[in-house]
């Protein structure tokens, strides 16, 4: 994402000695970046590795060659028992994240003969991770007062109203919302493509009429607007109020603060939580898993199959329907004990 669109541009990074680990993380970077990973990717890996460079530092290893297995291992327990400022433990998910970032960082020192031996090959991932349910996953109603927030009445609201619809219908990432352009919804075909989805990978979704409805009202009336508050002219859909767009920071926080508005305070989370719901309600109405696997953009069925265990009410009908215990019949139902008749477990 060019500087401009994501905030002040990013100081010039001090000189770090040659062959350090820091000189080594830097390099591995611009490695990815050759390999054209996508900018995400290089921000979160970098990210990762420089939590652990960091780590490594104030235990006097400067060198990759100072790592070795027990010194990783130790780092896993670190992040294992690590808490954040709000005294709360990293999630699998994060420890995950930040192993993997290091794994692959070694087997690239090692490929390049940057050091002789891999101390990160026998490291063991976080398991548990890949058979997680969704936490969260919202109610019907609990979306349609959700995409309801936003005030027509107000500069932006009309914007937002459109961008919750088309993350509702569509069930697509953040980053791949923030990757729209005008061009790239069809209104006859009623469709959207997604440029570069995880994995750099392009494909076609269905959007709904309602939120076709809201997006055409959107870049009719309010886009233009906004355009004009810019020196840009960006084919963006979706533009913040200085006419530039969205950073991913912003977009979650926007949606997290309709989620809060509309009084759902037990189910946390902005456009991850979104599509949760899409998926989980789309199932629930009787879509077959393998289209959710293409509407999502997933590689694998296995993951989207995480999503079958949420959508239990169709489960429950089949259990009811087809299970001969299920219902209790007139005669089986358990009499109360009589008038000052024990109970059979000691109670009144």
């Amino acid at each position: 994402m060019p500087w401009y669109k994501s905030g002040p541009r990013p100081r010039p990074l001090p000189p770090a000695p040659p062959y350090s680990l820091e000189a080594m993380r830097r390099r591995y970077v611009d490695w990815l970046r050759v390999k054209s990973y996508s900018e995400h990717t290089l921000r979160q890996t970098g990210c990762y590795l420089a939590y652990f460079v960091r780590w490594c530092e104030e235990r006097a290893l400067a060198r990759p060659g100072d790592v070795t297995a027990p010194m990783l291992r130790q780092y896993q327990r670190w992040l294992y028992h690590y808490r954040t400022k709000k005294s709360r433990p990293l999630s699998v998910s994060s420890q995950y994240s930040r192993l993997v970032a290091v794994r692959m960082f070694f087997r690239w020192l090692t490929r390049e003969k940057h050091i002789l031996w891999n101390p990160a090959s026998e490291l063991e991932l976080p398991r548990g991770l890949h058979g997680r349910l969704p936490r969260n996953v919202l109610t019907h109603e609990e979306v349609e007062r959700l995409v309801s927030q936003p005030d027509l009445t107000s500069p932006l609201g009309l914007r937002d109203r459109a961008l919750l619809e088309v993350l509702y219908s569509t069930g697509i990432r953040r980053q791949e919302l923030l990757n729209l352009r005008i061009s790239d919804v069809d209104l006859e075909r009623g469709t959207v493509l997604v440029r570069e989805g995880k994995g750099r990978k392009d494909r076609v979704v269905p959007i709904g009429e309602r939120a076709l409805c809201w997006l055409d009202k959107y870049v009719r009336e309010e886009r233009p607007r906004l355009l004009r508050s810019s020196r840009q002219d960006d084919s963006t859909l979706f533009l913040t109020s200085g006419g530039e767009a969205f950073n991913a920071s912003h977009l979650g926080w926007t949606v997290r603060q309709y989620v809060t508005a509309a009084g759902i305070k037990e189910k946390r989370g902005g456009c991850h939580l979104v599509r949760h719901t899409v998926a989980t309600l789309m199932l629930d109405n009787g879509a077959d898993v393998r289209y959710i696997q293409e509407l999502l953009g997933h590689k694998s069925l296995q993951t989207t199959q995480l999503y079958t265990h949420v959508s239990i009410r169709r489960l429950k009908e089949v259990h009811a329907a087809t299970h001969p215990g299920a219902r209790l019949g007139p005669s089986q139902k358990p009499a109360a004990p009589a008038a000052g008749e024990e109970d059979p477990e000691g109670g009144a």
